[in-house]
C-alpha cells in the first residue's frame, strides 16, 4: 500500500487509446509492450524528442515521439529511463532515410519494461500527432469543465436539503461512496462508506491530519482507491471527506470533490450551530443549564469576552452587517446585530489584530472586553471601550489589568452606582444624555469639537452638558484625579444610558 500526498489537481488528459484510436493518425499498437490497462493511462502531452536521454526534461505522462536518429546503443536503459520517469507511451516513427523497420531491440526492451510503444507510419507527421493530441485535450477539458458546471448546480440545490442529502448527491456524481469523518473519527454522515472505515483508510487520515494546509491524500486498497482530504473552509483537518471507488480520480473528480467539501463544511458548520443553539437555549430556558455551561457548550470556554462594534466611517455594506458574516469571522454564533447599525457578540477569546483589521476595513470599528465569566459580563465596560475606540479611530482591547484585580466587583460596582447617582438621576428625569456625554468627551480627553461631531449636537450643547455634569457631581473636570474616578466609575457601573 502506498501514499500520495498531492494538491488537488485538475491537470487535463486524455487516455492513451483515444489517441491510438484514432483512424487518421494510423498509429500501429505493438501489444507485447502493452501491461493490464496501459490503454488507460493518462496522455498530458506530446512532445518530440530525440535526445539520447531526455529523462532530466520530462514530468510524466508524456507521449515521447523519436525518428530514432541519435537512438542510443544501451537501448535497455534508455527504455527503462523513460518508464521511470514516468511516460505513457514512445512513439517510434518509421522514416525511410533513418529506419524503415522497428528495430528489434527497441521492441524487446518496451515489451520488458511495460512501456507501450507505438509505430508512427511514414506517411503520419509528428505535427499530425502533436496536433491530435492537442485537440483531443482540448475536447475533453471542454467536457470537463461541462461536467463539473453541472456537478456544482446539483450539489449546491442539494446542499438545501442538508448533510444527508449532499453527502449522497456527491456519492452519485463520483460514482463512489463518501463519509464526511469528524473529530474522533466519528462519522459525521455517510453514503454506503464501509463501517467501520478500513485500518488503511484510518491511517491515510492520520497522514492528512498530520500536514498543513488544503491538500488531499490517495491511496490504493484492494481493488479501489480512496482520497481523504480536509473539509473546508476550516481547512483544519479535524473534519475530514474521504471518498473510495474501484475507478481512479481524474481532475474533474478532484474538481467535483473540492466543490464538495467546501459545501460539506458549510452545511456541517451551519446544522452543527443550529443544533448547538437549540440545545443551548433550551436548557438555559429550563433552568437546566447555566450561562456559563451554555458559553462552554457554543464557545469552547467559560471565560469569555464582550465584543461590539460600531459604524465606521461610511459604515459597514450590507454583506459585512450579515450575522452570518460576522460569525464566521469571530469564530462564535453568538452574534447580534443591531440597527445603527451596531453589533455585539460574545467570543470565546479576543479576535486576533489581523481580524479586528479587517472589520474595520469593511466599516466595523470595534471593542473587546475583559475576559469575564458568563455570568458576569459587563456592556458598561464594553460600551466605555467602545467611546475609545471612537476617539481613536482604531480598535481597542481591554486587558485584565492588575488594578481590576485588587478591586471586589461589590465595592466597585458600589463605588460606580454612587459617583453617577446624580447624573443617571437627571437623565432618567428628562432626556439630557449627560452619562453618554461624559462617558464621549472623557473619550476624546475633553475635546468639545469631536464630542459634538459623535454626539451629532453643537459644541455649545456639549460645553454646557459638561457644566451640568460638574454642578450635579460637584467636581471640576479639569482635575485630572477626577476624570480618572469618573472614567472607572463609567466602566464599573452596571447598566447606564
Amino acid at each position: 500500500m502506498t501514499h500520495t500526498l498531492d494538491p488537488l489537481s485538475s491537470e487535463v488528459n486524455v487516455p492513451l487509446r483515444d489517441v491510438v484510436g484514432n483512424r487518421e493518425l494510423a498509429l500501429e499498437v505493438v501489444r507485447e509492450t502493452l501491461r493490464p490497462g496501459a490503454l488507460d493511462l493518462p496522455v498530458r502531452w506530446a512532445h518530440v524528442s530525440e535526445l539520447q536521454d531526455p529523462v532530466p526534461y520530462l514530468v510524466g505522462g508524456e507521449l515521447i515521439l523519436t525518428a530514432g536518429v541519435n537512438l542510443p546503443e544501451r537501448i535497455d536503459r534508455y527504455v527503462r529511463g523513460l518508464r521511470d520517469a514516468g511516460v505513457t507511451a514512445l512513439g517510434f516513427g518509421l522514416t525511410p532515410s533513418v529506419h524503415e523497420t522497428l528495430p528489434e531491440p527497441l521492441r524487446r526492451a518496451c515489451a520488458r519494461h511495460g512501456l507501450p510503444l507505438l509505430v508512427v507510419p511514414a506517411r503520419t507527421p509528428f505535427l499530425a500527432v502533436n496536433r491530435a493530441v492537442s485537440v483531443a485535450l482540448t475536447e475533453a477539458a471542454q467536457r470537463e469543465q461541462r461536467r463539473i458546471t453541472a456537478a456544482r448546480e446539483t450539489l449546491t440545490r442539494a446542499a438545501g436539503g442538508g448533510l444527508g442529502e449532499l453527502t449522497s448527491s456527491l456519492a452519485a456524481r463520483l460514482g463512489s461512496w463518501v463519509a464526511r469523518v469528524g473529530e474522533g473519527d466519528a462519522l459525521a454522515s455517510a453514503h454506503d462508506a464501509p463501517a467501520p472505515l478500513p485500518p488503511q483508510v484510518r491511517e491515510l487520515m492520520a497522514t492528512v491530519r498530520a500536514g498543513s494546509g488544503i491538500r488531499s491524500a490517495t491511496t490504493e486498497v484492494g481493488d479501489s482507491f480512496v482520497v481523504v482530504q480536509p473539509v473546508y473552509p476550516q481547512a483544519t483537518a479535524s473534519h475530514l471527506l474521504v471518498v473510495g471507488r474501484t475507478r481512479r480520480f481524474d481532475g474533474a473528480d478532484r474538481a467535483i470533490l473540492a466543490v464538495g467539501a467546501a459545501l460539506l463544511g458549510l452545511v456541517g458548520r451551519a446544522g452543527s450551530d443550529a443544533a448547538e443553539l437549540g440545545t443551548a437555549a433550551t436548557g438555559l430556558l429550563l433552568g437546566r443549564t447555566s450561562p456559563r455551561g451554555v458559553a462552554r457548550t457554543l464557545v469552547g470556554a467559560e471565560v469569555v469576552r464582550l465584543v461590539a462594534g460600531t459604524a465606521y466611517r461610511r459604515g459597514p455594506g450590507e454583506v459585512a452587517q450579515r450575522p452570518d458574516w460576522l460569525r464566521a469571522r469571530l469564530d462564535t454564533p453568538l452574534v447580534s446585530v443591531r440597527p445603527g447599525p451596531s453589533f455585539v457578540a460574545i467570543a470565546g477569546s479576543s479576535p486576533s489584530p489581523a481580524v479586528l483589521e479587517e472589520l474595520r476595513s469593511a466599516g466595523w470599528l470595534t471593542a473587546v472586553g475583559s475576559p469575564a465569566p458568563a455570568d458576569r459580563l459587563s456592556e458598561p465596560e464594553l460600551e466605555l471601550l467602545l467611546a475609545r475606540a471612537r476617539a481613536l479611530g482604531r480598535p481597542v482591547v481591554a486587558s485584565a489589568s492588575d488594578f481590576d484585580a485588587l478591586l471586589a466587583p461589590d465595592a466597585s460596582r458600589g463605588f460606580a452606582e454612587k459617583a453617577l447617582e446624580p447624573l443617571v438621576a437627571l437623565d432618567e428625569a428628562g432626556d439630557r444624555e449627560l452619562v453618554r456625554t461624559l462617558r464621549t468627551w472623557l473619550a476624546h480627553h475633553g475635546g468639545w469639537e469631536p464630542t459634538a461631531a459623535e454626539l451629532g449636537v453643537h459644541r455649545n450643547s456639549v460645553r454646557h452638558r459638561i457644566a451640568q455634569v460638574e454642578k450635579a457631581l460637584d467636581v471640576d473636570l479639569a482635575d485630572p484625579d477626577v476624570r480618572m474616578r469618573l472614567w472607572f466609575a463609567l466602566r464599573w457601573v452596571p447598566s447606564s444610558p
